[in-house]
């Protein structure tokens, strides 16, 4: 069975929200150290995506223009130039989850980001990101996401509905007097009383992960709020903000988040393909167990409900 929203005819509901295929264009600019390259040498050494027989076919058809014009292959890039590449993307699906509206407000924003849904475009998602969602199905534009919830985390995001609301907030955070909340269900059973984890994190861009090692100052408090003997349901309150702290850190004091299969393992091989970006065949991708909760700040307090698995 597929439902696909009249209105919306970019999604389709099968196995999740799917985006149909579409063209884009994406636009770049040569840099001085691409100067003096031919077209298709550019992009097979700039962008090794795609075999090199694909740049040429792209360049003689006309999906790669520089300065929006036909050349030949043989075609020797300058500085400053622009060069437009059209894709027939094919974007990821995600879970056919709703975006819903906590709080309308003139210059703010609220909503219960799902859990799979990155928040803005980044790298193969675009359509099937919240703003998209946003925007295809509430005509809300233009959005600026004041803080950032990794594709998989689910919970409270707070957007702004204009550059200098959104640039208010910014300085808020950045003078550390926002409070931020949120809920994970972890392994074992958490120590009762609060725990202050003060440990330094490096984020690997290239493996996706990071460490509790040498790397930027970062600390956590966590209080535990349940526990079922097997699970814990702790809460988080993130005092800086560093990519993956509350998981590597719940690693670190050994009671990790019972379902993020990113780190409640160390044993990463360097070389198989299944680690640590790409999972086994059969893994049915589900909602990380951890979730945002409330961000507070000078006059101002935005909340999101708890997650059933909490």
């Amino acid at each position: 069975i597929v439902w696909q929203t009249p209105a919306n005819p970019d999604y389709i509901f099968r196995d999740g929200r799917n985006v149909k295929p579409y063209y884009f264009e994406f636009i770049s600019h040569v840099k001085n150290r691409w100067a003096g390259k031919t077209i298709v040498d550019l992009f097979a050494e700039e962008f090794k995506g795609r075999p090199y027989d694909y740049y040429v076919s792209a360049v003689k058809c006309g999906r790669i223009q520089v300065d929006e014009e036909m050349v030949p292959v043989s075609y020797t890039v300058k500085s400053s130039q622009k060069i437009s590449h059209f894709l027939h993307r094919h974007e990821p699906p995600v879970m056919a989850w709703d975006v819903s509206i906590l709080q309308k407000e003139p210059d703010v924003l609220t909503v219960c980001k799902p859990p799979s849904v990155p928040v803005h475009p980044c790298g193969q998602y675009r359509k099937n990101t919240v703003v998209g969602i946003l925007q295809a199905e509430h005509d809300l534009a233009p959005l600026f996401p004041v803080h950032r919830l990794d594709r998989l985390v689910s919970g409270l995001l707070i957007l702004a509905r204009n550059a200098s609301k959104a640039d208010l907030f910014r300085q808020q955070i950045e003078a550390g007097k926002v409070i931020k909340r949120y809920i994970a269900r972890v392994n074992g059973v958490f120590p009762e009383g609060e725990q202050v984890v003060d440990v330094n994190i490096n984020y690997n861009a290239s493996a996706g992960r990071s460490t509790a090692e040498k790397g930027k100052a970062a600390c956590t408090k966590f209080t535990r709020i349940s526990t079922n003997g097997t699970h814990s349901i702790v809460l988080c309150e993130p005092i800086t903000g560093r990519t993956h702290q509350i998981r590597v850190h719940l690693q670190y004091t050994g009671y990790p988040i019972a379902n993020d299969m990113l780190y409640l393992c160390f044993s990463i091989d360097p070389i198989c393909t299944n680690c640590p970006n790409l999972a086994p065949k059969g893994y049915e991708e589900e909602g990380l167990w951890l979730h945002c909760v409330r961000y507070s700040g000078p006059g101002w307090t935005y909340e999101c409900p708890y997650p059933d698995w909490a």
